[in-house]
Formats: C-alpha cells, sequence, structure tokens
C-alpha cells in the first residue's frame, strides 16, 4: 500500500491531546501515516502509540520551517500528498492555521478566528459537546464518514514506561491499593479557579486512615506539596508515560481539573475528577472508570464538594474494586 502521510498538529494541553488520541486512531486506522507535532512532553506522553511525534519549535520561523520539512519529507514518500487534503489542524488559533498555509500544507480545521481562508477545508467547531466528540468529529469530516465516538481512550502505554514505573514502585516500596492524589491544576477555567479547596483536609484523612498516598508534582509544584501534604509520597521528575502507567497500577485517583484525571481515565485507571466551575460535559475525563463529584454551580461563583463527600465516593469505588 502507497504511503499516505497525513501532518497533525496537536493541542496544547495534556488533556486535550488526551481527548484527541481517539481521533488519531481513527485516522490511522484509515490508513493515515501521522506525523504529529505539538509540545515537549508530546513524545513521551504518546510513545506507546507509535506516532513519530515532532516537538513544535519555539520560534516562528523554526515551525514553518519544520513543517515544510514534514512536508517534503512526505512529497517523497506519497506522490500524491499536495494533490489532497493532507494536514489537521487542532489548535483553534489563527497561527496555527498561518503556518500551515505557508509550509504549503493544505489542512483542514475548525472556521475559528476568520482563519477558513488559511485552510483547504474548514469545519464548524461543536460547541456544548465534549472536546473528545469534537476532535473526533473534525477527524470524520476529514475523512467523509460518520461514525460514533468510542467509550473509552485506550492510550497505550510503551513498554519502557511501563518498566519505569515498576522500578519506581520497587524502589519506594509502593504497594498495590496505592492511591494517587492530583491536588494541581494549570490555569483557570472561565477565570476561576480549578483547585478544590479541601484537598489538603482531604489528603490528611488519606494518610490517617491508613491509606498509601503517591502525588507526582510537576516542575514548580514540589514546594506546595511539601508544605500542604504532610504524608503523601512525592515522586518528582516522572515523565508522562511511566506517569499514566503508575496510574494505570493505582487503586484510584483523586483529581482537580487537569492532565493526569485525563490520563489516568485514558489507560482505564480508576479517577474520582473533583470539579467546581468546569463544565463536565465538555471537559470531564473521558471514559466509564470516571467518576465526577461537583456541586450545581452558582452565577459568578464556585460552589465546592466537601471533603467528606469526596471520601464517600472513595470508600464506595475501593469497596467494589
Amino acid at each position: 500500500m502507497q504511503s499516505r502521510p497525513l501532518i497533525v498538529r496537536l493541542r496544547n494541553w495534556v488533556g486535550d491531546v488526551i481527548l484527541g488520541v481517539p481521533a488519531l486512531n481513527l485516522l490511522a486506522s484509515h490508513g493515515y501515516q501521522l506525523q504529529l507535532v505539538g509540545k515537549g512532553w508530546a513524545p513521551a506522553l504518546l510513545a506507546g502509540q507509535g506516532w513519530p511525534t515532532h516537538v513544535r519549535p519555539s520560534t516562528w520561523r523554526a515551525r514553518v520551517a519544520q513543517l515544510r520539512g514534514l512536508r517534503h519529507a512526505a512529497q517523497a514518500a506519497d506522490s500524491g500528498f499536495d494533490a489532497r487534503e493532507n494536514a489537521l489542524v487542532l489548535p483553534t488559533s489563527f497561527s496555527g492555521a498561518l503556518e500551515m498555509r505557508l509550509a504549503g500544507l493544505r489542512a483542514v480545521g475548525y472556521a475559528q478566528e476568520a482563519r477558513g481562508f488559511l485552510l483547504a477545508r474548514s469545519e464548524p467547531i461543536t460547541y456544548g459537546g465534549h472536546a473528545l466528540t469534537s476532535y473526533w468529529q473534525l477527524a470524520c469530516r476529514l475523512l467523509r464518514i460518520e461514525q460514533p465516538a468510542p467509550s473509552s481512550i485506550g492510550l497505550r502505554l510503551a513498554a519502557n514506561d511501563i518498566a519505569r514505573a515498576d522500578a519506581l514502585m520497587h524502589q519506594h516500596g509502593i504497594t498495590p491499593g496505592f492511591i494517587v492524589i492530583c491536588p494541581f491544576a494549570g490555569g483557570t477555567f472561565e477565570k476561576l479557579d480549578k483547585t478544590w479547596p479541601h484537598f489538603p483536609a482531604f489528603a490528611r484523612e488519606l494518610v490517617s486512615s491508613g491509606h498509601q498516598v503517591i502525588a507526582c508534582p510537576g516542575p514548580g509544584e514540589e514546594m506546595l506539596l511539601r508544605e500542604h501534604y504532610p504524608g503523601v509520597m512525592a515522586l518528582e521528575g516522572v515523565k508522562l508515560g511511566a506517569y499514566g502507567a503508575l496510574l494505570q497500577r493505582a487503586a484510584l485517583l483523586v483529581s482537580n481539573d487537569t492532565g493526569p484525571g485525563h490520563l489516568a481515565a485514558a489507560v482505564g485507571g480508576r479517577v474520582i475528577s473533583v470539579l467546581g466551575p468546569t463544565k463536565p460535559e465538555q471537559w470531564a475525563p473521558w471514559g466509564p472508570t470516571v467518576t465526577i463529584v461537583r456541586r450545581p454551580q452558582p452565577p459568578d461563583a464556585i460552589a465546592w464538594p466537601e471533603s467528606a463527600e469526596v471520601m464517600r465516593r472513595v470508600r464506595e469505588i475501593l469497596a467494589a474494586a
């Protein structure tokens, strides 16, 4: 079969990239050889999928040069590359479409920010639905098919990441039944804080109840963990692939609205996602192992579940395991 490359610009957040994996799997299943471009952590996150994943440069000129280089390589593999739609741009930014156009690519993407003239085909974005289904539908439109999104993500893990997770567990004496917490949250949702304020008290109760509690802080989060989460074992510097393998082995992850919640769900781990302002119908982790704990939100404010409410759900999930 002749090679059919497709250059794909990934989104910029861990959760978004994970929610796009089913769409990428769909494209690969229809014969596309994916060439992905994303943030510096993307190769580690997607290592188990086997797709070539290139780190997007920091400067505009280098980004266009990178895309041109990928285009030239694709032309060598596929004589008809330039005659068809040959790229997919998942971000909605004007710059994302402009870079594709300047590189000579014929990209399909969302009709956002008046950038339709830069794309070979622009498609309306689905508002109100889940982000995963938006990415899925964009892939379906590129393929000109209609097909329902899968019920789970099924992110594959690389064998060496599984081995790293096993080594970490052995090194730190982590035993089956451990619980992972992710009390960190990058950014805001509609300018409202996504960090559950009762997380420190909840973590103290987990520890005092005899649970082995683990956290994997990212850069800049180590001090927060040391100051506010006594008794929680910190595993620093864990790469995303190994983190996914740890989450797959954990009895449970309790998380804010942040990337590790999506990662745990994507590998089939059990997740309690504690949400405040985040709209679960749009951004909740995706899959049958996810439990959402959230209260109705008042206008211009945030209502959070109490620690006891989340602890009750922890006990229910562990008892049913």
